[in-house]
């Protein structure tokens, strides 16, 4: 199914090709105010998708980051009164040590709104790049993949802290991996 859009002050016609296509002259993405008119437009567009996929995996590490940023900010904050607790209940104490404590953290409603805002620009980009694939240009969803490819490669580096030695210490130090999202943001 091939819908086409005429306008009226250039007299070119916009493609919207619903099938899988290789068109690269009249095309058209998102909407008609983006149409290919010649083949830098169109290398200029490719260019620019691959770019808007990077930006998706940098604004998914930095989501990443700022969550880890502030959990690290909250075992500082607990470290420190342990630290203040037992300087309080040094020596002369004849209660025996406690054993291991679980606290739970819960980010602040600042803290909440920006990893709201940052999911929620990442999701929007999702979006507008799953609606460009949408078009089903071979060159644009080459360039997605491959800027998925190069991104991940400059954005997310794994680095994972792995415990060595001791007895069955692998649910205190270890750290298991996690996957931003199963598909799109």
């Amino acid at each position: 199914m091939d819908h086409s859009y005429m306008d009226s002050s250039s007299n070119a016609t916009c493609t919207h090709a619903m099938t899988w296509n290789w068109n690269t002259i009249g095309t058209c993405f998102l909407a008609e105010s983006w149409r290919v008119e010649n083949e830098g437009t169109f290398a200029a567009s490719c260019i620019g998708v691959f770019l808007l996929v990077i930006c998706l995996e940098l604004l998914r590490r930095v989501g990443k980051e700022y969550d880890s940023f502030i959990l690290r900010q909250f075992q500082q904050h607990v470290a420190a009164q342990a630290r203040a607790a037992k300087i309080d209940e040094s020596c002369c104490s004849d209660t025996p040590a406690a054993g291991p404590q679980i606290v739970t953290f819960r980010a602040t409603p600042v803290q909440q709104l920006i990893r709201s805002i940052i999911h929620a620009f990442a999701f929007g980009l999702a979006y507008i790049l799953m609606l460009i694939a949408m078009a089903f240009n071979g060159y644009i969803i080459i360039s997605i993949i491959i800027g998925a490819g190069v991104g991940k490669f400059l954005t997310d580096w794994m680095i994972a802290k792995v415990v060595v030695g001791g007895e069955n210490q692998s649910s205190k130090g270890a750290t298991s991996l996690e996957e931003p999202s199963v598909c799109c943001g």
